[in-house]
């Protein structure tokens, strides 16, 4: 019986857009709904908070988030599972003969135009 009173939670599903806050990401949920008036198919986006606690999202993951209960003014979700992880390209800049490091700045001249 208790399974039976267990309320169900709403999911949503979207790509990670930022993952730069303490255990929270930003999620954007696109879905594509037909136009009142026109009909023609239109795609709309939502960005939702959601807590992730061992930091195990990053930028470009399709994630599931879990409805719960508010942890802060914005986070009323949380993070479900990655579904898909994102491809991590790295560009060993060495290789192609760009020094990274300090570069030099060049200031403009102040004067007439």
């Amino acid at each position: 019986m208790t399974e039976a009173k267990r309320s169900i939670k709403n999911e949503k599903v979207g790509s990670v857009v930022s993952a730069r806050m303490a255990k929270t990401i930003v999620v954007e949920v696109t879905r594509r709904v037909p136009h009142p008036l026109y009909k023609r198919i239109v795609s709309k986006r939502k960005k939702f908070y959601a807590h992730d606690e061992q930091g195990a999202a990053k930028v470009g993951d399709v994630v599931r988030i879990i409805e719960c209960r508010p942890m802060s003014k914005l986070k009323r979700w949380r993070l479900g599972e990655i579904v898909r992880q994102a491809v991590q390209v790295t560009t060993d800049l060495s290789s192609i003969g760009i020094v990274t490091g300090p570069e030099k700045r060049v200031t403009k001249k102040k004067g007439k135009r």
